[in-house]
């Protein structure tokens, strides 16, 4: 088996940088994955980090470019019209590339560390804070007038605050199970399916209607670009005003299902 060298060492193969930073504990984490990565981003990440690896950037300030081409993400949707949504869709992608290259570079080096993990949490909830309230500000339409662009904008900031309430909930279960003194919770589905009962009926009913992976940056990136072409045919800020409008009843109601689905589950109990 390849293993990684001292932190100056290279790789001299594609095949050895897959091996060792591509561990089949990392391709089958359920969670930590995003569908793109898994499904087509990590055959190409080793070649962006195979070119990183000979630069000296540090496996930090690789999680420091995703998380500024994140932000960029979300400034592309402030451009109006189609284009600015396809700029968003393909930084969206970007974004997710280099994600999956920090951590390939801090497993060849050796180098993985909790600040690591918080820069990561940073970019994803910055990001995917700042999308929603770029589609406010879409669905409000230039020139902004206020009072009257208040209610876009709002919905936006709204949507955002929900989005991230819901990606905070799985970290306040690691954070409550470390201060009870339990064991980091293992990434599976019996870990962190519902003990049974109606909750599990819909979480199984939610699987065939999964509008709880919207709110991902890439989705809502998608969703922002599908939104600019249906607009070309049905006029906008309109078909954007729907957008948004639909977006934040389903987080709320995803946010309220998440709740219950761990308060169900062996996540928070010892």
């Amino acid at each position: 088996m390849s293993h990684a060298g001292p932190a100056s060492a290279r790789p001299t193969s594609i095949d050895e940088l897959r091996a060792v930073t591509q561990p089949p504990e990392v391709r089958g984490r359920r969670n930590a994955e995003h569908w793109t990565a898994s499904l087509y981003l990590r055959r190409f990440s080793p070649y962006l980090t195979w070119l990183l690896l000979k630069t000296p950037i540090s496996a930090n300030g690789v999680t420091g470019l995703m998380i500024l081409v994140g932000w960029t993400t979300a400034a592309a949707l402030l451009i109006p019209g189609i284009w600015g949504a396809l700029l968003a869709v393909v930084l969206g992608q970007l974004q997710m590339l280099v994600d999956c290259c920090d951590g390939e570079v801090a497993r060849w080096r050796r180098t993985s560390s909790p600040a690591g993990v918080f820069l990561d949490k940073v970019g994803h909830y910055t990001t995917e804070a700042l999308i929603p309230i770029a589609l406010g500000i879409r669905a409000a339409a230039y020139p902004l007038e206020f009072p009257a662009d208040f209610l876009w904008t709002t919905v936006g900031a709204l949507l955002a605050l929900v989005i991230v309430l819901n990606k905070a909930l799985n970290d306040m279960v690691h954070v409550a199970r470390a201060n009870a003194g339990l064991p980091k919770l293992a990434d599976t589905h019996g870990e962190t399916a519902p003990r049974g009962g109606l909750i599990a009926k819909l979480r199984k009913a939610a699987r065939f209607l999964p509008f709880h992976r919207l709110y991902h940056s890439v989705e809502l990136t998608l969703i922002a670009f599908a939104a600019a072409v249906v607009g070309l045919f049905l006029g906008q800020p309109l078909v954007d005003r729907i957008v948004v409008s639909v977006l934040l009843p389903l987080a709320a109601l995803s946010l309220i299902g998440h709740f219950v689905a761990i308060m169900a589950s062996r996540r928070v109990r010892p």
